[in-house]
């Protein structure tokens, strides 16, 4: 693929005042769901990412004010997935359907950048003679963000893929999250109705427009910090990024999500966006009958919490000494 291929895909990006100073490949991988630095890397070597019409390298910093242009090969669906025995442990799964509890930092599915590592490769390898469509994602009817950690339902029949789909289309299934958020949230419980769609200016991420497709979120407070709050989230609508968007939106981003604000200086470390698929509820695809199914907080947002709330009784113990 060159610069000028006809079949390239697109995007261009502005630096923020923000991003001003950061390692472009780094960058780039953070803003463009689904690609890996060292794709980024690969097509700068083709010469299919410019900055301000310049080709560029991947340790070059950025500044205010650039222009980004990235030239993306056309997705072609791989045809034969390559089985990867990966951790993704299963936690249900019958003759219709089988749900993983997704670690973060797997993709679904394979996309450009990240063809392999995916949850679909290793169901390809624990499950090798599932024939669902579509081909290249076999059985997928949701999926979660790459850094997104928690419960995915995969269909094993065709007949369980379009009842489950429906489902979800419907808007009958509840889906529950766990989320850390930055700063106080005042109301104890409240919901979020705005309009998502592609936003105008930054083509690779969601924003909330007036022309877009309805979306609904519910939150209520769990724990309140005094620089973050926890909540549990549930979502009528399941729009890209939608939990990570409405947050912005109402101020309150996704501690840990650096694609919406969330990046910003925390009072201790996080590894990934606060960010957990915790439950979910739907009609099973053949015996009608309601499952209800649950995981845990995983240790790194654990261990999260838990200096957080060690860093809550220091300050009120010095407050005490005070």
């Amino acid at each position: 693929m060159t610069v000028r291929s006809r079949e390239a895909i697109r995007l261009v990006l502005q630096i923020s005042e923000r991003e001003h100073g950061e390692r472009l490949d780094k960058l780039i991988a953070s803003r463009v769901t689904g690609m890996s630095r060292s794709f980024v890397q690969q097509l700068m070597k083709r010469g299919a990412i410019l900055v301000n019409g310049e080709p560029c390298k991947p340790a070059q910093r950025v500044r205010y004010g650039d222009r980004l242009e990235v030239y993306l090969p056309p997705v072609e669906p791989p045809t034969d997935l390559e089985p990867e025995f990966l951790p993704i442990p299963v936690i249900y799964e019958d003759d219709d359907i089988i749900v993983f509890d997704k670690p973060p930092g797997i993709v679904t599915h394979p996309a450009p950048g990240h063809e392999h590592g995916t949850l679909v490769n290793a169901l390809k390898a624990i499950r090798p003679d599932l024939q669902v469509q579509p081909s290249h994602r076999p059985g997928i009817v949701h999926r979660l963000d790459k850094d997104t950690s928690g419960l995915l339902v995969v269909a094993k029949t065709e007949a369980a893929r379009l009842a489950l789909l429906e489902q979800w289309q419907s808007r009958s299934v509840v889906k529950k999250y766990t989320a850390l958020v930055h700063g106080v949230v005042e109301p104890d419980s409240g919901t979020i109705d705005a309009p998502i769609s592609r936003d105008p200016i930054e083509r690779t991420k969601m924003a909330v427009v007036s022309w877009g497709r309805p979306a609904i979120t519910h939150f209520r407070v769990l724990e309140r910090f005094r620089c973050a709050t926890l909540l549990d989230v549930t979502i009528e609508t399941g729009r890209t990024h939608q939990i990570r968007v409405h947050c912005a939106f109402i101020g309150h981003p996704v501690v840990g999500d650096s694609q919406y604000g969330g990046d910003r200086p925390f009072c201790v470390p996080v590894p990934r966006q606060f960010l957990h698929a915790r439950y979910l509820r739907f009609v099973h695809p053949t015996t009608g009958q309601a499952i209800e199914l649950e995981t845990p907080l995983p240790y790194d947002l654990r261990t999260v919490l838990e200096a957080l709330r060690h860093c809550e009784q220091e300050q009120a113990r010095c407050r005490v000494r005070d």
